[in-house]
Parts: structure tokens; sequence; C-alpha cells
């Protein structure tokens, strides 16, 4: 009888631990804090066109990941709204450009941040008012073969 009860006390510790653990990754993985305090930032930027951008695309300065985009949407300019959670420690400039590239040819989409010079920073929840367009791949193609120049 003894030793059953040793088994069910040490099957107990394990899952306690086990419970213990789940909710540690729980927290680490999907970047909650306890305290109240965020690793991230949010920024917003307006894009004319963002043609290919998606969900959970990377945000980069100089070649570095900074952050992801956390939403898209439509303005009611029917322009699209780009949602970014940035790195706390990097601090854009108010006159910082936003820009939609492309991993290699035809890659991923991505936005790249151009650092400015001010001494303004953006808050969080602040919006970079520089932006810029992707290059639309296809259209250039079609004036080319075509030879049609708005």
């Amino acid at each position: 009888m003894e030793r059953k009860g040793v088994t069910e006390f040490l099957v107990g510790i394990f899952l306690l631990i086990g419970m213990i653990s789940l909710a540690y990754l729980s927290l680490s993985l999907g970047e909650v804090t306890l305290l109240g305090k965020s690793k991230y930032y949010q920024v917003s930027a307006v894009f004319s066109s963002v043609a290919g951008l998606k969900k959970d695309a990377i945000v980069s300065m100089a070649g570095v990941e900074i952050g992801r985009v956390v939403g898209i949407s439509l303005t009611k300019d029917k322009e699209a709204l780009v949602k970014m959670r940035i790195v706390r420690d990097v601090k854009l400039e108010e006159d910082s450009i936003a820009s939609i590239k492309t991993m290699g040819i035809i890659g991923d989409k991505y936005v790249m941040i151009s650092p400015g010079a001010s001494d303004e920073i953006i808050p969080p929840g602040g919006r970079i008012r520089e932006t810029e367009p992707p290059l639309d791949l296809e259209e250039l193609i079609g004036k080319y073969i075509f030879g049609k120049v708005k």
C-alpha cells in the first residue's frame, strides 16, 4: 500500500511540473508578459497598394528583422492600412520611410523601413507618414512587351 502512495505522489509532481512548463511556454511563445510591458510596440502605415503583402510578413531595417506585420485592412479612402509590431528597442524617427519590397525576384513581400534623421520619435500606436508601394512587376512587363506607357 505504501508503494502505491509514493507512485501517486511522483505522478502528481510530474504532472505539476508539466503544467508549469506548459504555462511558461504558452506565455513566452505567445509573447504575453505578466508585468504588462511587452517586448514590442505597434505602429501603422498607409499604402496605396500592398500587392502581395501578408500578415506576419517581416518588417526589417538595414536587412535586420525588427518586427512583423500584424494586420492589413482597408481604410475609408480605399487605401491599405498596415499595422506592424516593432521591437521596443528600435526607435523609429518621425521621417522614417516604409517601403514594400520583394525578397528576390518573385519572393515574399516584406516591409523595409528606412531610418530618418529627425529628432522626433514615432510613439507607440503612431503612424509612419512616408510610404512607398511595391513595384508592380506585371505592369512593368506589360509596358515592356506591349510598349504601353501611361
